[in-house]
């Protein structure tokens, strides 16, 4: 993988990423493919979606169906017919999300399988060996998830755990060929921040992640990680901000830096009938949209915008018909690509300023401060 930093625009920056299997221009958002697919949708629905590169789940891929089955069709890609780059997280906000079922040691953590129970074990080496079987074109490096709320003695001792994976993450990389991020932890402590983006530079990756953020902790506290740690972050290297957000998220951290996102809002949102558009959330399931013959969103250049009234998909939502939660997603998705796409032009430019204007102002909203 190699980043090229084409323009900045104040911290915002527009970028591209190379892989062997294509270019991502960043800023970018890649869309949730948690169990081998992004719920609902074909890979060719997926492409003409925009998105150049989506997130597989090691920890769910490796239970379900084990990376045996999918090595005898070649790799992650050959299984699910994606041609495009993937990025699969290591498993350690999987393991986080787990609570009371998970016991973490030096070693790793051994939990119960939420699939049948059994005891299971993952550590450092054992994510990186699953992420090599699943072909990875960018491998996350196992590490603990930081809780919220978390004081600066227990987020320390997190960390610093966290950091001793990474460099365990390193050594068993080894001669793979994919690129290979840290993830900077530390809580809402800036001091354990910048220890750990300091002790994952002297190891050495070929991208950063901001991890430990929306976990449950209030808008403000994020905002304030986001304000300084990007800027701290080597300007030659991606920053991916994971497990965020909504588009308000995206634009923040767009212009605060952050060069990745992903998020299961769009998917997840779409087949609960919360349909983005340029004024914030449409409820498709509302009553009053069950005569409207207008589409979604007539700006939206999406299969469902072109062809479906928002009448059928409210009559879709109401049957529980799985091609409204098919159509939902297209159209949420679409949103989320042309947003980015938004970004990275007015970033080239030098217009940003006046597109997070025009975005807040479409949603009636104040544009929040730049720290």
């Amino acid at each position: 993988m190699s980043f090229e930093l084409l323009a900045t625009d104040g911290k915002a920056r527009r970028g591209r990423l190379t892989f062997p299997r294509g270019t991502v221009e960043t800023p970018a958002f890649m869309p949730v493919g948690t169990y081998g697919t992004v719920k609902g949708m074909l890979p060719r629905d997926i492409v003409a979606t925009g998105a150049e590169i989506i997130l597989g789940n090691t920890f769910h891929l490796w239970l379900r169906p084990g990376t045996e089955v999918i090595k005898k069709h070649g790799d992650l890609h050959d299984f699910m017919q994606w041609k495009g780059p993937i990025l699969t997280d290591s498993g350690g906000f999987q393991v986080f999300s787990l609570g009371a079922m998970r016991k973490i040691k030096e070693e790793g953590v051994t939990f119960a399988s939420p699939v049948d129970g059994a005891k299971v074990f993952m550590g450092p080496e054992e994510s990186m060996q699953v992420q090599r079987d699943l072909g990875s074109d960018i491998v996350m490096i196992f590490d603990e998830c930081t809780p919220y709320p978390a004081d600066e003695d227990v987020a320390r001792v997190s960390m610093e755990l966290s950091l001793r994976w990474a460099q365990r993450s390193k050594n068993a990389h080894g001669d793979n060929t994919a690129a290979l991020f840290g993830i900077v932890q530390g809580g809402m402590h800036e001091s354990l921040r910048k220890r750990s983006l300091e002790g994952l530079d002297k190891i050495g990756f070929d991208g950063l992640a901001i991890g430990g953020l929306s976990v449950g902790e209030p808008k403000h506290e994020m905002i304030k990680v986001l304000d300084y740690l990007p800027g701290l972050m080597p300007a030659e290297k991606p920053r991916y901000l994971m497990g965020v957000g909504k588009p308000e998220d995206l634009v923040e951290g767009v212009r605060r830096g952050v060069d990745m996102f992903d998020c299961v809002m769009p998917t997840r949102n779409a087949r609960n009938g919360h349909l983005f558009i340029d004024t914030g959330v449409l409820k498709i399931r509302n009553a009053f949209h069950r005569h409207d013959e207008s589409p979604l969103d007539p700006t939206c250049d999406c299969y469902t915008c072109q062809n479906f009234s928002r009448a059928y998909l409210h009559h879709l939502d109401k049957c529980g018909e799985m091609l409204g939660s098919m159509l939902n997603t297209i159209h949420n998705l679409r949103h989320y690509q042309v947003l980015m796409a938004g970004l990275r032009e007015a970033i080239q430019q030098g217009t940003l300023a006046a597109f997070v204007d025009a975005f807040y102002a479409k949603r009636g909203l104040p544009v929040p401060p730049l720290d």
